[in-house]
């Protein structure tokens, strides 16, 4: 089993694919997520559906109450990721709420994400200003905890998260919730040097990537990408995986094109 920092090496950008665990079933997601690690996804992010997913946009909260009205909770994620785990060495990271941490209890949710393979957690309703006891619980546990930061944050926030993210940094690209979007927006390369003036670790960039172009533009700012919605999209509109295959594929050349020209 690798670690999340294992992905981050020089030249190199990370791919990060998101999938709502349970969409369309448990089953599909473990074959879902090994066969985007082996078309070249560095991460494998598995969304615990919940039923208020503040940050999520329409399609990842399609997804995710599909997932809640076919049973699945937070034990059936974490046997799907030993599942996916059995079947791929790539780091896998939960994107969770905090309340269903809090449910399961934080020591016994984060022992069974490491028994499981887990790598990490990334929980966007937990400021960095509250999260202490659960960095201590995921530390003690070698788990990762992500913390993200959205272009509005304040130096004093970036400040904070640079101190305290482990694994790498998740920059929300956009003010608002995921969803594919047509354009990245303008500021976001200012944003991703401000937080580089402050924080050492690895970079990537989510929410409204939806195309190669897009990821390489993003990763052409950072270290890497992180793509969710689009995925969704894809597995519901060909379940037979080719069309997502395809596109991971596409992004990952996108990816490594300007490392062959020099441009990175």
């Amino acid at each position: 089993m690798n670690g999340i920092a294992s992905v981050f090496k020089p030249g190199h950008k990370a791919l990060i694919a998101f999938v709502t665990a349970g969409y369309p079933d448990i089953g599909a997601t473990v074959k879902i997520a090994v066969l985007l690690a082996q078309s070249g996804c560095d991460i494998i992010e598995l969304g615990i559906p919940f039923s208020d997913p503040l940050a999520d946009g329409a399609t990842i909260q399609k997804a995710s109450h599909h997932a809640l009205m076919q049973g699945v909770t937070p034990q059936k994620c974490l046997e799907a990721a030993a599942a996916i785990r059995k079947q791929t060495a790539a780091p896998l990271a939960f994107m969770t709420y905090y309340n269903p941490v809090l449910n399961y209890g934080l020591e016994a949710f984060c022992r069974s994400c490491a028994k499981a393979g887990v790598n990490g957690l990334i929980v966007p309703d937990l400021p960095p200003d509250e999260g202490t006891e659960l960095e201590t619980v995921t530390k003690n546990n070698g788990l990762d905890l992500i913390y993200l930061l959205a272009p509005t944050s304040t130096a004093a926030r970036i400040k904070m998260v640079a101190e305290r993210s482990r694994g790498f940094i998740y920059l929300v690209s956009l003010t608002g919730v995921t969803g594919a979007r047509q354009t990245l927006a303008p500021e976001l390369q200012d944003f991703v040097k401000r937080v580089k003036e402050k924080a050492g670790q690895p970079l990537c960039i989510g929410f409204g990537i939806a195309t190669p172009e897009q990821a390489a533009q993003a990763a052409s700012y950072a270290d890497g990408v992180i793509i969710g919605s689009r995925i969704i999209e894809l597995i519901e509109e060909d379940s037979t995986l080719g069309s997502l295959q395809s596109f991971i594929t596409s992004v990952g050349q996108a990816l490594d094109a300007p490392k062959k020209t020099g441009r990175y």
